[in-house]
């Protein structure tokens, strides 16, 4: 089981930028997908969550009506879509499965891979 995020970079505050997730060695379709992140001497924060019927994603307060995430199963992928970015948004940003199967829980992660950087000047 791998899950390996990409499309992190040096942005400027008020910037964007999409990541991507790919996973292999599993089909992502029965799973609920999660993005967390972690900066530097902090706790990992969840960002937000979708399930594998897509309805409701949830999202972290801080990160609502700035980042979408999305899912494209066929390309067992996910996605998430950070807008209108604030040096706070600088962390590594992973992907994971939800402990709880296809929808989002509170279970934890059961997969996760290496994340990608992402670095809001300001």
């Amino acid at each position: 089981v791998q899950l390996q995020a990409s499309g992190g970079g040096l942005v400027q505050a008020g910037g964007s930028l999409r990541l991507s997730c790919t996973a292999s060695g599993f089909a992502t379709d029965y799973k609920a997908m999660h993005w967390f992140r972690q900066a530097p001497g902090r706790e990992r924060e969840p960002v937000a969550c979708i399930s594998s019927s897509i309805v409701n994603p949830i999202y972290a307060d801080s990160m609502k009506g700035r980042f979408t995430i999305s899912r494209d199963d066929a390309k067992n992928s996910v996605y998430l879509q950070m807008d209108s970015l604030k040096p706070e948004d600088t962390a590594v940003y992973y992907c994971a499965t939800d402990k709880g199967g296809p929808w989002c829980t509170m279970n934890g992660y059961e997969y996760w891979g290496q994340g990608t950087l992402v670095t809001v000047s300001s």
